[in-house]
Formats: structure tokens, C-alpha cells, sequence
């Protein structure tokens, strides 16, 4: 199968898209929540992500949900892989954020895309992700600010792929969904400005 536009493999490759996006939808913050009967939805920040999950039940949870969002990541990228090779790994990876970040499952109200954005990176450029990964926790733990880490990762993302020697197309594509990601980070970044950003210490009151 290839990505390529064509008569006889466009409907494969929608299938793979599809199955990226599918992915995903899966909502591991909200799992992880309920089970201990919270509504990441209608509590803290309500965004349905590791960050809000650390605020509302500690580090653990959070980590539990970063590892499952990052997992929909490697899976997307994974299936693409398997479809059409490097090509085909980045399509249904970016797919799978956009899954997670517009789910349509959830009235499109979905997460930030960071984790499983990192998990895509994890598939397609190891390395990248283990200097970006590595960044994230020390500014986190540094600042408190998941905002602040997150936006400082996913600027660092085309940088890594460029320097590993990407293609015009890896770059451009990365840009543009790392793009979608900062985006989703304005009011974060509103209230970075306002010096009004929620911490990541979990209030256990």
C-alpha cells in the first residue's frame, strides 16, 4: 500500500488516516479519572490530559495518562508504518493527534496534544524524543509549569528532526502540527503572560 494520491490506493490510505484518528480518541484521562471518580471534563483546568490529571490526583495519575496518550502516538505512527513506511508512520501519527486533540467523541473538546504528539516522536525519531522528553521534565519539575515545559518541547521538535537530517516534507509536516499543538497552548499562554498559569502541584484538600 502507499499514501500516495492515487485511484487504486487512496481508500487504503483514508482507512490507515482513519485508524490513526481513531486511535486517537481513546481517553485515557478520562479512564484514569473515573476510576477514582473524578470528571476530568467539569474539574480543574477540564482539559482532558496528563496535566490536569497530575493537578487533580498526583504524579502517579499523570503518569499513567502520558504513558497511554503517548502509547496512541507509537500505535498511530505503528499502523502507518506498516501502511507506507516513514511516509505513512508521520500521516497516521499526525492523525492520531488530531484525534486527540479534536475527538469527536467529545464534541471535538479534546487534550493539548503533547503526549501523544511525543509518543509519534518516539516512533519516527527515538533520539529527538529522548533530548525533548528529557527537556519537558526538567523545565516541569524547574518551573511547576507544564505550559511552559510542553510549548519549550514541542518548539524543539522540527529543530531535532531538521538537525537528524529530516526532508522538506518531515519538517513542514512536523511544523505544522507542532504548530496546532502551541496553538492549543494560547490561553496557557495568556495566563503565562497575566502570571496567572496553574502549577502542576496537586491539591489533595
Amino acid at each position: 500500500m502507499t499514501l500516495a494520491v492515487g485511484a487504486e490506493s487512496l481508500p487504503l490510505a483514508l482507512i490507515a488516516i482513519v485508524a490513526g484518528y481513531a486511535l486517537g480518541l481513546f481517553p485515557s484521562a478520562a479512564i484514569v479519572a473515573r476510576r477514582s471518580g473524578v470528571d476530568v471534563h467539569a474539574e480543574g483546568s477540564g482539559n482532558p490530559g496528563a496535566s490536569n490529571i497530575t493537578r487533580l490526583l498526583g504524579w502517579k495519575a499523570g503518569v499513567v495518562v502520558f504513558a497511554m496518550d503517548g502509547a496512541k502516538g507509537i500505535a498511530a505512527a505503528g499502523v502507518g508504518a506498516l501502511a507506507d513506511g516513514r511516509l505513512g508512520a508521520y500521516i497516521c501519527g499526525f492523525a492520531a493527534v488530531v484525534g486527540h486533540i479534536f475527538p469527536l467523541t467529545n464534541r471535538f473538546k479534546g487534550g493539548k496534544g503533547v503526549a501523544t504528539g511525543a509518543g509519534v516522536v518516539i516512533a519516527v525519531a527515538p533520539l529527538v524524543s529522548v533530548i525533548v522528553i528529557a527537556t519537558w521534565f526538567v523545565i516541569s519539575r524547574t518551573t511547576g509549569k507544564s505550559s511552559i515545559a510542553s510549548i519549550v518541547a514541542v518548539l524543539l521538535v522540527p529543530l531535532g528532526i531538521g538537525l537528524r537530517g529530516g526532508t522538506a516534507w518531515e519538517i513542514i509536516g512536523v511544523v505544522a502540527v507542532c504548530a496546532l499543538i502551541i496553538a492549543r497552548h494560547a490561553e496557557n499562554i495568556r495566563r503565562l503572560l497575566a502570571g496567572a498559569e496553574h502549577g502542576l502541584k496537586h491539591d489533595k484538600s
